[in-house]
């Protein structure tokens, strides 16, 4: 066990600390990213997108979990109510049918998370879509490719700039 010797001195050094915290705003707050660029479409995202999927609680019965998060390019902000398409071609259907497609709105915390079907692979790859397509931000599709078609999950992160 480490013994703290509180004197004068210790006493002095952490009490200017906390003011000098204090009168600078944000140095106490969690840092965010200055410049952060926005995340570019990927070849092949926009493969078989329906425009205006409704915002679903879960498609289909489920058993693999799309998520990640979404922020704002430049500051890194996390987006509240940020509405985010999600298809891919699962054990119930394939990729262009209507009912394997689905959105999700982005929490306070500018994170998402929907639960589909397991994705299988097609032309060899087991993959997913995503779309952020509200307006507010520029469009950006993505097409993360999964490690194994045994994963249950899938991991996709948006990085926003203003339409």
């Amino acid at each position: 066990m480490t013994a703290v010797l509180l004197n004068r001195r210790t006493l002095l050094a952490a009490g200017g600390s906390v003011l000098a915290a204090s009168a600078v705003p944000g140095l106490l707050l969690p840092a965010r990213a200055q410049n952060l660029a926005p995340t570019a479409s990927m070849l092949g995202g926009s493969n078989n997108y329906l425009a205006g999927a409704p915002v679903v609680e879960r498609i289909g019965k489920g058993g693999f979990w799309m998520s990640g998060t979404v922020r704002r390019a430049g500051d890194g902000a996390p987006l509240a109510g940020q509405r985010i398409q999600i298809w891919a071609h699962t054990i119930e259907g394939r990729e262009h049918e209507p009912h394997s497609h689905g959105a999700t709105l982005t929490d306070k915390n500018g994170a998402f998370r929907l639960e589909i079907p397991q994705i299988i692979p097609v032309f060899g790859q087991p993959h997913g879509h995503l779309a952020y397509d509200s307006g507010e931000f520029k469009t950006v599709f993505l097409r993360p490719v999964m490690g194994s078609p045994k994963d249950t999950s899938l991991e996709a992160h948006f990085v926003l700039q203003p339409a």
